[in-house]
């Protein structure tokens, strides 16, 4: 293993926080507070306490920045190996692993503390076992030794949307599955398309992705396979479940016909990257869509809009 504990001065203190601050890696984050925030308007059927809807997101973005730090400090000599990682705090020797794993101790009892606080004990406990599962079951255990390790280790990714119900709700639902299920579904095609792109960086550093071990054709299969079973899993909201309307139903079978074409895309082209890119930079934007449809369906003036419609429709016809 490379040593890449090594002390560099910064030049400010603002530099200090931006180091401390990519190994959270941020950019993961939003993603996981939107599955949170949508599956917490369903939950409150569109009228979500803000005071609630401010603590859940901090707790889950402290846990979610917890759990990414800890990930760096693992993975801090393939981070050295790989060219678009070597520049990370720690492998470029900015943060000390040391000084990493106690700025991640401190924001996971801070996150902790406040969902247990202001949100109940189930919300915690869930958002710290997500965090658990992500370090121990995908970074330890499956990120380099197994090729199922993004499916399996999608589980992590999915958890919010169980915390951003028991935020509210102090339970969890079927409806609240349902999420969970969607989310975790939609992390292999989300995941493997990124792994199709830079699977020559995981190849070199020994990362057994499904692209480095069984090759493009058999990814884009199975990409294929799951972005079929993603998108008629969303629309269980709908139909058994009933806690989704109209408008939700729309926009999730319109994302998913666009997400299901472009995974077709790519299954005829599996060594395109470009397609690949496009499936993976989509795939973001179709979460990010489907969890707003979720918000703006459960809200009140929605409900009143389309009944609205549905009515004067329904004198039309008469």
């Amino acid at each position: 293993m490379i040593e890449t504990n090594v002390s560099k001065h910064h030049g400010s203190f603002l530099q200090v926080i931006q180091s401390y601050y990519q190994l959270t890696k941020p950019r993961i984050i939003p993603l996981l507070l939107i599955t949170t925030a949508g599956s917490m308007w369903i939950a409150a059927r569109g009228q979500v306490d803000p005071l609630l809807l401010l603590v859940t997101l901090t707790g889950g973005t402290l846990a979610a920045a917890s759990a990414q730090t800890i990930n760096c400090v693992y993975d801090r000599d393939i981070d050295y190996d790989m060219e678009r990682t070597r520049h990370r705090p720690l492998p470029s020797g900015r943060v000390q692993s040391r000084d990493a794993l106690i700025f991640a101790s401190v924001l996971a009892i801070i996150s902790f503390t406040i969902l247990t606080v202001f949100a109940n004990l189930l919300a915690a406990l869930l958002a710290m076992s997500g965090m658990v599962f992500y370090v121990l079951i995908y970074t330890h255990l499956l990120k380099r030794h197994s090729t199922q390790n993004i499916v399996i280790g999608g589980a992590a990714g999915a958890v919010p949307a169980l915390v951003g119900w028991a935020a509210v709700t102090g339970t969890l639902s079927w409806a609240a599955w349902i999420i969970f299920a969607s989310v975790f579904l939609w992390t292999p095609p989300h995941f493997w398309a990124l792994a199709l792109m830079i699977r020559d960086d995981y190849a070199k550093v020994g990362i057994p992705m499904l692209p480095v071990v069984a090759g493009a054709e058999a990814t884009v299969r199975q990409i294929w396979i799951y972005t079929l079973i993603t998108v008629p899993t969303t629309l269980l909201l709908i139909y058994p479940l009933h806690v989704s309307g109209i408008f939700y139903g729309a926009i999730a079978l319109g994302l998913g016909g666009v997400f299901i074409y472009k995974a077709w895309c790519l299954l005829h082209n599996p060594e395109d990257r470009t397609l690949a890119k496009d499936l993976f930079l989509y795939s973001i934007s179709y979460m990010m869509l489907l969890c707003l449809g979720m918000v703006i369906d459960s809200l009140p003036f929605t409900h009143y809009l389309i009944g609205s419609v549905a009515n004067k429709l329904h004198l039309l016809v008469s």
